[in-house]
């Protein structure tokens, strides 16, 4: 296993919280730069969770953010938690979860639930390194917001780190604002 970055879960990064106040826009379908350098992807499917993938979900975000960012377990703690909620709560006529499979192997995962009547919180996207490039992150966001305006929402809400440019950019292609910034932990 790698060693993670000097960095730990107590970074000086501040939390964003971002908003599209309209889930009906449709996102963006240009592909990067990065997608086209790593050619044709796999067949990608996009499927609702089944047991197991709620495990996979918090054991990938905890390795992966220890691995890229240095974070600990109590950023692991806190996936843990969100999905104990999701799976504990969950109102499958307005919230849901996907999980994105390369050539039968988990690569992705994203959330929604439910904030209030007129408000949806994306939650947890995900897309491991491997799969990265592809536009498995897009088709989550962009299939997360078709669900929203299915299920009349009027806003999605997501929280996220100012670290995670990838993940900003892409939002803010699929049409999220910022909102709010505060400082992290």
């Amino acid at each position: 296993t790698a060693a993670p970055p000097q960095t730990t879960s107590k970074n000086p990064a501040s939390s964003d919280v971002l908003c599209a106040t309209n889930p009906c826009a449709r996102p963006s379908k240009a592909s990067s730069d990065s997608e086209e350098a790593r050619g044709t992807m796999p067949e990608l499917i996009l499927r609702h969770h089944r047991p197991g993938d709620i495990g996979w979900v918090i054991e990938r975000h905890g390795t992966l953010y220890w691995q890229e960012y240095g974070w600990t377990e109590e950023f692991e703690a806190t996936v843990a938690r969100i999905m104990a909620d999701f799976v504990d709560n969950l109102d499958p006529s307005c919230e849901r979860a996907w999980i994105a499979e390369l050539d039968g192997q988990r690569v992705g995962c994203v959330f929604l639930v439910r904030k209030d009547e007129t408000t949806a919180k994306l939650r947890c996207l995900l897309v491991v390194p491997e799969a990265r490039g592809f536009g498995v992150g897009r088709k989550l966001v962009g299939e997360c917001l078709a669900f929203a305006r299915q299920s009349g929402y009027s806003k999605v809400v997501l929280w996220t780190n100012s670290i995670l440019d990838t993940a900003r950019s892409m939002y803010q292609r699929a049409g999220f604002r910022l909102i709010e910034q505060e400082p992290f932990y």
